[in-house]
């Protein structure tokens, strides 16, 4: 077992918190206090670091029950605001995607297709208190025997709403570029040829898994900022691969961990849940989503410290190598470079594009400090880490009190 200078546990953590006690920066203030003060000094004045994201992920969607009409109706096809959703779960109860387009959507019949309005704009309404056309149709049985049912329904009405979203907060993700000779469209937005632009999608250094990589305290259990609100960490997220190669500060080079979130619909906010109609791809749903970090040893602290510089993103072509499925990577480009407006990719100087909103991750790391400061918000201990697959190791660095 590692001999840690500093050893706190959660227990100590939030008993500084109840007491109004507790020492809490943003992931971006701690850069500054490891570097001038240490790691170990670090760890033992910090108790918290919050961290924030705000993107578009398009593994998102709602459970919703909407109640028993009258007569009671077991509803085989839901629709909202002409939206379909899933009823294959139960008589009403209902999965909305955020990416499913309304029915009567041209999609890309019209090259591009606009996709104004799909499930993630149903959420994002719902969410700002207004009404949802509602429409139900069953083949109807004895003991649920109506047909069809239609009314309005606002998210207050809704006997139950919860945001559960099968993978989120991805760990790194691709720079996306476009060799091709005609501009594409893509979830990553749209890309103008032979490299006209870069596109990227991660808050780097304020991003949740780049501050915990090896998930030394994130796991199942870990209460979290969702859409404004409080939610949770219920699983490893769909496509967790937490293998990928590192670099030398343990940092994944490409898509690796994810996590599967859930929280009270009816508790959150429209500003951290915005409906997204991506040019040509589909509709998504931007998801605000804060993890705080318990500062538990100066280990916590050196990962909490990695910077933009020291963050390293994938560049792929989405012109041929994605759609071909190749793995090609064309390079490496720091978030230091991306969020600077412009990279170099042979030789070339190209435009980057951000598609997460880096004001609005800033914005959810000082909610949660605020919170935490304030003492209403304690951290949830996992009873369950992420699984790392056995077979990663903590890559050893120099330490930044030398």
């Amino acid at each position: 077992m590692t001999n840690y200078q500093v050893n706190k546990t959660y227990q100590e953590i939030n008993d500084k918190i109840k007491r109004g006690q507790a020492v809490v920066v943003t992931a971006e203030e701690i850069i500054h206090l490891v570097r001038e003060k240490g790691e170990v000094e670090a760890a033992r004045t910090v108790d918290v670091v919050t961290t924030g994201t705000f993107s578009p992920m398009c593994s998102s969607g709602a459970i919703l029950n909407f109640g028993h009409t009258k007569p009671p109706i077991k509803a085989s096809r839901v629709w909202l605001n002409q939206v379909p959703a899933y009823a294959g779960l139960a008589a009403v109860d209902v999965y909305l995607g955020a990416t499913e387009p309304a029915e009567d959507d041209p999609l890309n019949k019209v090259y591009p297709g606009e996709f104004k309005y799909g499930g993630g704009h149903v959420i994002q309404d719902l969410v700002a208190g207004k009404a949802v056309r509602l429409v139900a149709e069953a083949y109807g049985t004895d003991c649920y025997p109506s047909k069809n049912a239609e009314k309005d329904v606002t998210l207050k009405q809704l006997v139950n709403a919860v945001l559960y979203n099968p993978r989120n907060c991805y760990q790194n993700y691709n720079c996306a570029v476009n060799l091709s000779n005609r501009t594409i469209y893509t979830y990553m937005g749209p890309l103008r040829p032979r490299a006209g632009n870069a596109n990227f999608c991660t808050a780097g250094q304020l991003s949740p898994l780049f501050n915990d990589p090896y998930y030394r305290t994130i796991g199942i259990g870990t209460r979290i900022f969702l859409g404004g609100g409080v939610g949770y960490v219920v699983f490893p997220g769909t496509q967790h691969n937490p293998a990928k190669p590192r670099s030398e500060h343990g940092i994944p080079l490409g898509p690796a961990g994810t996590l599967m979130v859930l929280g009270d619909l009816k508790k959150m906010n429209p500003r951290f849940l915005v409906g997204v109609s991506l040019l040509g791809y589909g509709c998504s749903l931007s998801v605000g989503l804060g993890i705080p970090i318990p500062m538990l040893n100066e280990e916590i602290a050196h990962f909490c410290a990695v910077a933009d510089e020291e963050l390293l993103a994938p560049i792929v072509d989405y012109g041929h190598d994605y759609p071909a499925g190749t793995g090609r990577i064309l390079g490496h480009v720091s978030y230091a470079q991306l969020k600077s407006g412009a990279m170099t990719l042979d030789g070339k100087e190209v435009v980057t594009v951000p598609l997460s909103s880096l004001v609005r991750a800033r914005e959810i790391a000082r909610i949660l400090k605020d919170w935490i400061a304030q003492g209403q918000f304690l951290l949830g201990e996992p009873v369950e880490l992420l699984p790392t697959d056995g077979d990663i190791h903590c890559v050893p660095t120099v330490s930044r009190d030398s």
